[in-house]
């Protein structure tokens, strides 16, 4: 199926679009739920505004990415780096270093 060029809102239940491909699409607005991603590759995207909730990105791999701003929190980090350094080592320095005072 081919869809060039439509305004229409589109109301996707239970389909699998797995293969699919998109090249400038505007999904903003969009809402997914209960969906799965797996393998997904994302380039040249804009993800502002975006919340992740309930969602499991574990072996993501984020680079050249613009994160001002960005939140985390009440997640599991383990396994997590920041430019190689665990972030659940970086996070036990900060409390130490800040309990100390």
């Amino acid at each position: 199926m081919e869809l060039r060029t439509t305004v229409d809102v589109i109301d996707a239940n239970d389909v699998n679009l797995s293969g699919a491909v998109f090249v400038n699409v505007n999904l903003s607005g969009s809402r997914f739920d209960d969906v799965n991603m797996s393998g997904w590759s994302v380039k040249n995207v804009n993800f502002s505004g975006l919340a992740l909730e309930c969602a499991n990105v574990s072996g993501a791999r984020i680079t050249q990415a613009d994160l001002v701003g960005v939140s985390i929190a009440e997640c599991r980090l383990d396994g997590m780096r920041i430019d190689g350094i665990l972030v659940t080592d970086m996070l036990a320095a900060y409390r130490a270093a800040h309990e100390a005072n």
